[in-house]
């Protein structure tokens, strides 16, 4: 999604706003200034834009996501702050191509989802998304991350390996550690990362009351999802989870911020 959006792109592209009655456009690209639509709302992808006109809003999305999952998430979070109704047409320009995306409801992101701090977040929610459209070696992969309170975090946690991250600064944002966390996700257990980004530990062990929050989730989640809802019930992590079945759950205060299969085409 990184490049400069062509002029000309911008001039068809608010044709295509015009034409289609779109209530939002969204730029996945740099461009010099954000143009002006009426009753149009402008959302910028990314953190590098001036957003204190009132129908311009910033959102930031993981960089490396394949553009249907990238619509995706920009989707709900039209819908979260009520720029578009479920239904209804939004316009996006990106650096190569320009479309039209439907709006609907099928990802679920709660409220405070976009408001999160999400630099660490992101970088492992794309390694998960990439590991549930692949998987590893063509195999399904199911794994857990905890991010953050990681003193806290290691009360509730033993490990199932001798761990072999101890005495390595291996950090999830750094790019070259993707293949290396895609490797030890086939393990059992869970990543401890920190609110840094350095991962402290995996193939850990989490225990935690499931009691604690199963009335508050969806009824039928593993006990992967019940272990992420509980330790971010008992501690401040965020927690990721992601099933065999390509589900990806994010998790905080006991809550579901967000459930998306990348493998659905929505």
């Amino acid at each position: 999604m990184d490049g400069r959006i062509p002029p000309y792109f911008i001039t068809a592209s608010k044709v295509l706003v015009e034409k289609s009655g779109a209530k939002a456009y969204v730029l996945l690209g740099d461009v010099d200034s954000t143009p002006k639509l009426d009753d149009v709302t402008v959302v910028v992808v990314g953190s590098k834009f001036d957003v204190s006109k009132p129908r311009v809003k910033s959102v930031s999305i993981p960089d490396e996501l394949d553009l249907n999952s990238a619509l995706n998430l920009i989707s709900a979070f039209l819908l979260e702050h009520g720029i578009v109704e479920e239904g209804k047409n939004f316009v996006y320009v990106t650096p190569e191509v320009m479309g039209i995306k439907t709006v609907k409801k099928n990802l679920l992101v709660s409220k405070g989802f976009f408001k999160h701090p999400q630099t660490v977040l992101q970088r492992i929610l794309e390694v998960a998304i990439e590991l549930s459209v692949e998987g590893r070696e063509g195999i399904p992969i199911g794994t857990l991350f905890v991010i953050g309170d990681v003193r806290n975090v290691l009360k509730h946690a033993h490990p199932l390996i001798p761990n072999p991250f101890k005495g390595h600064k291996v950090n999830v944002l750094d790019r070259s550690s993707k293949e290396i966390i895609k490797e030890f996700a086939q393990l059992d257990g869970a990543f401890i990362v920190s609110s840094s980004g350095r991962i402290v530990a995996c193939g850990m062990y989490i225990k935690v009351d499931p009691q604690k929050v199963r009335e508050e989730l969806p009824p039928g989640l593993g006990s992967r999802h019940l272990a992420a809802a509980g330790i971010t019930k008992t501690t401040k992590a965020v927690a990721l989870s992601l099933s065999e079945s390509g589900t990806i759950r994010i998790f905080k205060g006991g809550s579901m911020l967000l459930e998306y299969n990348p493998r659905m085409r929505y």
